[in-house]
Formats: structure tokens, C-alpha cells, sequence
């Protein structure tokens, strides 16, 4: 299960989420950015740890505080070929999660952080913030050869914070 995968722990999504986990899905862009061809990247803000970001879409909301409940709605990337690793919109919801408690990897709750509720964005996760030298092994694979998310990837994620509590 992905959700194990990614962010080392299992969440359950409310059912009183659903109108907004529906209304959200349909618009998340699951489109490959292209890294060559990325011109959001020109206009990025690069934060002290080399985490990168675009807001797309200005949230009215206040941004969350580390332990403040958020409910994002995600799709990642790999950086070098744009492949598609995951998407909340597969996992049936969005992921809900506290913001600067570990619960996802470095570079996701740094950018939790970051955004306010209701805000869209393009983040650029470098390695070192994500799975680093180790990546993240295919649970499937018994060989132990294949990842998910191969060693020293970046990362870039389109997000949207659904909510903010």
C-alpha cells in the first residue's frame, strides 16, 4: 500500500471529507512537468534546506504551524523523467497529516509549512529532504532490486492544501 510507502504510516481519510476530496481530484493536475521544459522553476522560491516552490494558485486560508492538521491533496514526480509515483487521487483521498511532526518526508512538511489553506503549488523536494541515498525500495520486488523511487531522487509534487486545522 502506498500509503506506507510514501509516508510510513497509515491514515484514514473522514467520510465527511468526501464532497471536498471529490471536488479536489478533478482538478489536480497528474500531468508529468517535464523538468527540462519547467519554466515555473525560473520563478521558484528556494528556501534555506533547497527545498524550491511555485504557489499556482493563492490560498486564502492562513498556512499551518507545525502540529496544525492538514488535509492535501498530492500527486509526486520523479524529477529526472517525470514519472508518476503516486497521487492521493489512486489512494481515494486526501492524505491528512500534522504538519512538522515527521510524519512524511522532509521536504512534503517543510512545504506543508509553506502554503496556505486552499493554495496550489509546484514543489521541487531535493533528495536530501526525500528518500536520500537510500530511495525507496518496490515492497513488491523480492529481489530487493527494484524502487519506487530510485536512490538520490528528486522529487517534485504538485500540492493542494485542502484544509488547514
Amino acid at each position: 500500500m502506498k500509503w506506507r510507502v510514501l509516508f510510513g504510516g497509515t491514515f484514514i481519510v473522514l467520510s465527511s471529507l468526501a464532497p471536498l476530496a471529490a471536488r479536489a481530484q478533478r482538478t489536480l493536475s497528474t500531468v508529468p512537468p517535464i523538468a527540462t521544459a519547467d519554466s515555473l522553476l525560473n520563478r521558484a522560491t528556494t528556501t534555506a534546506s533547497g527545498l524550491r516552490y511555485v504557489i499556482r494558485q493563492p490560498g486564502p486560508g492562513r498556512p499551518a504551524v507545525p502540529g496544525s492538521r492538514v488535509v492535501v491533496h498530492y500527486t509526486g514526480f520523479l524529477a529526472t523523467d517525470g514519472r508518476l509515483f503516486d497521487t492521493s487521487v489512486q489512494q481515494g483521498g486526501p492524505l491528512k497529516v500534522r504538519a512538522g511532526r515527521q510524519q512524511v518526508i522532509a521536504g512534503f512538511d517543510e512545504a506543508l509549512l509553506l502554503l496556505p489553506e486552499g493554495s496550489r503549488a509546484r514543489v521541487w523536494i531535493p533528495a536530501a529532504l526525500a528518500y536520500g541515498a537510500k530511495g525507496q525500495p518496490d515492497p513488491d520486488d523480492e529481489t530487493g532490486r527494484r524502487y519506487l523511487i530510485p536512490p538520490n531522487s528528486d522529487l517534485i509534487f504538485e500540492l493542494e492544501i485542502v484544509k488547514v486545522r
